[in-house]
């Protein structure tokens, strides 16, 4: 059997194309933006220097994945960075669940 297109729930959002142009235009928070573009430029800067493309590639898809994130869920995106905000700030943390008690739960040990 063959997965038709009607076979995916439209409530989710195609992925980006993998290309910078798309990545960028993905990205929904202007701290996203700002650290894509900064990091564009010093990875190009790179690439002139050393003529070797394996640096963009691995930007290219770090990147991707993030507009991947922002395209399936921006809420959560902006969430993050303003919850990084107010750690960077200093503001008390609400203590949660630990990475290593939710991987417990689920049976995956470290």
């Amino acid at each position: 059997m063959i997965a038709q297109p009607q076979d995916f729930p439209a409530s989710i959002p195609p992925a980006p194309e993998k290309n910078l142009r798309a990545i960028r235009a993905a990205l929904v928070t202007s701290q996203d933006r700002e650290a894509f573009d900064a990091g564009l430029r010093a990875v190009l800067d790179e690439v002139r220097v050393s003529l070797d493309l394996s640096a963009l590639n691995a930007f290219v898809h770090r990147w991707w994945i993030s507009a991947c994130d922002s395209a399936k869920d921006p809420e959560g995106r902006r969430r993050m960075h303003a919850r990084a905000e107010q750690i960077i700030v200093g503001e008390p943390s609400r203590r949660g669940r630990s990475w290593r008690e939710v991987l417990t739960e689920r049976g995956i040990e470290l």
